[in-house]
């Protein structure tokens, strides 16, 4: 007698039709059956009547339903107590990247966590940060890396990357020789930005509103690269943070902030109590070289 037997034998059972129960387990109906006949050969009794179209159980398949169930249950309870002395995880984990943003460590930690856990298949998607934030609030995703202006509440969070904000101008612009700027002078200029919902630009406009401006904003992107390639090409002012702009020092120049204090944040944001988190956080702290 074999699980997958007993397997079959519950699914027929409960599905009341040979071709739905196989279905249900993904193998063809003749396989069902045949196990199915195997299994009544050796309990010496039909477990099913098959004279109607339906599969009714016998009064021998009734006694054997139950400790079939049991028999299984018994089973899954094996298989989950080794994988909690183990560490094996199953199951999905969602997880959420902020447009725009390639951060290698986000892969790396996927790619170690995937290879220590194949059997939890990973989902990945990409929003503005204040979408990625409410979804992992709301549960549609278990962690997220999201840009930020603060920390935010009612979640687990963790900052992987604190920058200044910077002007970025190409060569020629009036502010390319300057190494430090107001926020008034920079919003004299068309300004090239990332949209709104993106933590970059919170820090932004928090700042701007502070000061009472209200900045021309010419063109949005949701890529810094493409915020960099907009500026360099003479159409604004590029907002970046620091390490975006040095990307590409090459064509343009950043001019410091002063009187912007907050920083820009890149965040881990996760919600507790999903079974895979722990985990892929412990190999995200790792990848960033955070400490525990």
């Amino acid at each position: 007698m074999e699980l997958r037997q007993l397997e079959y034998f519950v699914a027929v059972a409960e599905e009341r039709n040979f071709t739905r129960a196989a279905e249900r387990v993904h193998i063809s109906q003749s396989g069902v059956s045949a196990q199915i006949r195997r299994l009544e050969r050796e309990l010496g009794a039909e477990l099913f009547d098959r004279s109607a179209r339906a599969a009714t159980l016998t009064v021998a398949g009734k006694a054997a339903l139950e400790h079939a169930r049991a028999a299984l249950a018994a089973a899954e309870a094996v298989r989950r107590s080794v994988e909690e002395v183990t560490g094996l995880l199953r199951g999905r984990i969602a997880v959420g990247m902020v447009v725009g943003c390639t951060v290698l460590p986000l892969f790396e930690a996927l790619a170690a966590f995937h290879e220590a856990h194949p059997g939890v298949e990973i989902s990945l998607l990409e929003d503005d940060s204040d979408r990625l934030v409410e979804a992992v609030r709301g549960g549609a995703l278990d962690l997220a890396l999201a840009g930020a202006a603060s920390l935010p509440e009612g979640v687990g969070s963790v900052a992987v990357v604190s920058e200044p904000l910077v002007a970025a101008v190409a060569a020629g612009h009036p502010l390319a020789r300057r190494k430090r700027a107001g926020l008034r002078e920079v919003c004299a200029h068309p300004l090239v930005c990332m949209p709104p919902g993106t933590g970059l630009r919170t820090v932004f406009d928090r700042a701007c509103a502070a000061q009472g401006l209200r900045p021309r904003i010419a063109l949005e992107a949701s890529a810094a690269d493409a915020v960099a390639d907009l500026a360099a090409r003479g159409l604004g002012v590029a907002v970046l943070s620091e390490s975006m702009a040095a990307c590409h020092g090459d064509r343009l120049t950043a001019v410091a902030l002063g009187d912007v204090p907050d920083p820009a944040l890149l965040a881990l944001v996760w919600r507790d109590g999903a079974p895979a988190v722990p985990a892929l956080l412990g190999r995200m702290r790792q990848a960033f070289g955070l400490a525990d």
